[in-house]
């Protein structure tokens, strides 16, 4: 972590559930700055997000590794993890209140520029991202790491608002085929600008330095993939620079 990283956490509450947010900016930039809601795999918000949140930090953005579960509750195994996942998904209204909160907090940062928000992820937080833009939130863009594409909000024309980039894993057993045609059509018939580049021989999780542990661990098509991962960080540093300019 650079010396110059400042970390904060924040602690707020959505419909009713506490949750608590790892947030970081470069404290030697002056002025207010883009904003960035950073969200979890299905583990929750671990050392990976914050230090996720940390790279992004020195980018020059404020990014928030943000708490869906409540408690910045960190899943244990995967069993764990799905049920999380369960559970989130089975209050539209709540999930997206949770969502919305996250956007008002940072929003409301003193170093951050309410005008310039973005919202990203991986896996989870991939379509946790997407699904904050189909609710019509005023993000400025999207970035999704091998997040899932299929919707359980239908968007209207005009209520999508946000750019969006999908770093997709072509081995990526986990986002079918079907997933990815629906989602393709969705963005054109929304009117969406977007970007779906797809990385060769990357599987799920290609981001994640512990994807291949965690895969042979739990019986999971996960890996990490080194190129890929350098190849879509690049990517997203020039998708943010086109969408806060």
């Amino acid at each position: 972590m650079s010396e110059t990283t400042h970390i904060q956490t924040i602690r707020y509450s959505a419909g009713g559930r506490p949750l608590e947010s790892y947030l970081a900016y470069d404290s030697e930039i002056t002025g207010k700055r883009p904003g960035l809601i950073v969200l979890p795999e299905w583990w929750g918000v671990n050392g990976y997000l914050r230090r996720r949140a940390r790279d992004l930090a020195s980018l020059g953005f404020v990014a928030m590794a943000t708490d869906v579960y409540g408690g910045a509750r960190e899943a244990a195994d995967s069993t764990e993890a799905g049920s999380l996942m369960g559970e989130l998904f089975k209050d539209d209204a709540a999930l997206g209140t949770i969502l919305k909160t996250a956007y008002e907090q940072l929003c409301a940062h003193p170093m951050v520029d309410p005008e310039r928000i973005g919202a990203m992820g991986y896996c989870l937080g991939g379509a946790l991202a997407l699904h904050t833009a189909r609710l019509g939130v005023s993000l400025r863009g999207v970035a999704s790491f091998h997040g899932a594409l299929s919707s359980t909000y239908k968007a209207i024309p005009g209520e999508f608002k946000a750019s969006v980039l999908i770093c997709h894993g072509e081995a990526d057993s986990m986002i079918s085929i079907e997933d990815q045609t629906a989602f393709h059509n969705e963005m054109q018939y929304l009117g969406v600008d977007y970007q779906f580049i797809s990385y060769p021989n990357a599987k799920h999780g290609f981001t994640n330095p512990e994807a291949t542990d965690k895969g042979k661990k739990f019986n999971l098509p996960l890996a990490y993939d080194e190129s890929s991962d350098c190849k879509s960080w690049n990517d997203m540093k020039i998708f943010w620079e086109k969408v806060f300019k």
